[in-house]
């Protein structure tokens, strides 16, 4: 049998022999095959139609061999080259500009450090300054509590030396006639120094129509003019043509058991002092009276009665007969009251 397909000739005509060459060996193996594949088929039906269903059965399988032996692999050409591009000089890119740097930037940095750091150091320095007045203003607060305990310590403890050392220059013998009695400086008006003492002392003198006494400390003698009088109070201003130191004014009423200082000339005796208590303040029918227990006799009289602190708070006028310890003083501000010459004018 015979396939139903014809050769196959390449139209170029080459390989031909190759070709035909193939197929007559196909069709010996396609003879065989188709006695190999009837037999079985032939016996039992003895059929001849279905002797060549089997070779159209297996006509397509046979196309396969032919198809692939038709591989025109032997006649290729050389592999097509790939097309040659001309070469393009591509140049260099151009090289990045170098940035610029900033020197001024670690400076600026620096001198923000350097506030910081200044500003941290200002505020504990204030911080250490607002603690240490703190601390002082404490310490000043406990100064004082203690400077007032002392001062009050100190009134307790009379200081005769430093109060006598202080007042005997102010204070003056009088010689008034044959009457003697003491006198102190109380203020000054126009380079003259108003004295006060008692009217008594200078009652004789006054009385007849004479006004000129006599100042005597030591060896010092000053004239002095009996201004102002006022008989009921006790009380008489002398005026001298000279500056005296003049003794300061207590301020406020004295208190019982407050230590004072009589300084006058007892008997004639200048620049004489002796201490005591205030004893009690009274009322009496010529007006507020101070008692007190300091030692005074004839020739006190118009001496000045002064407290720890150099001040006078009143006029030593009498003392009682037949008793020891008994002392009358005018208090002070009667005094300035009365003659109106307390203080510099």
């Amino acid at each position: 049998m015979t396939a139903p397909f014809e050769p196959f000739t390449p139209a170029n005509g080459t390989g031909g022999a190759r070709r035909r060459a193939q197929e007559w060996d196909w069709q010996e193996d396609r003879s065989w095959n188709t006695q190999q594949a009837v037999d079985p088929w032939s016996q039992p039906q003895q059929q001849p139609q279905q002797q060549e269903w089997p070779q159209q059965q297996w006509a397509p399988e046979q196309q396969w061999p032919q198809q692939q032996q038709w591989a025109p692999e032997p006649q290729w050409s050389a592999p097509p080259q790939q097309p040659v591009y001309p070469q393009v000089q591509v140049p260099d890119p151009a090289p990045e500009p170098r940035r610029r740097v900033n020197r001024s930037r670690p400076i600026i940095i620096g001198l923000v450090a350097a506030l910081v750091l200044v500003a941290g150091w200002q505020a504990f320095r204030v911080e250490s300054m607002i603690q240490r007045s703190g601390d002082l203003a404490e310490a000043v607060d406990a100064s004082q509590g203690r400077t007032q305990e002392l001062e009050k310590k100190l009134t307790s403890v009379f200081d005769s030396e430093g109060v006598a050392s202080g007042v005997l220059p102010s204070v003056f013998r009088v010689r008034a006639g044959e009457f003697t009695g003491t006198a102190f400086a109380i203020g000054q008006a126009g380079g003259r120094t108003n004295l006060f003492t008692n009217f008594h002392v200078v009652e004789e003198v006054f009385k007849s129509g004479a006004k000129q006494v006599t100042l005597e400390r030591g060896t010092t003698r000053i004239e002095a003019t009996i201004v102002k009088v006022n008989q009921g109070k006790d009380l008489a201003l002398l005026r001298a043509n000279r500056e005296i130191k003049a003794l300061e004014v207590a301020a406020g009423a004295v208190k019982s058991g407050q230590q004072v200082m009589v300084v006058g000339a007892p008997l004639g005796l200048e620049d004489s002092v002796t201490t005591g208590v205030i004893s009690a303040f009274r009322d009496t029918e010529d007006g507020p009276t101070i008692q007190f227990d300091a030692p005074i006799n004839p020739g006190n009289s118009g001496g000045p009665v002064v407290n720890a602190n150099k001040q006078v708070v009143g006029l030593a006028t009498a003392k009682a007969r037949d008793a020891e310890g008994i002392g009358l003083a005018i208090p002070i501000q009667t005094a300035c009251e009365t003659l109106g010459a307390c203080g510099n004018e």
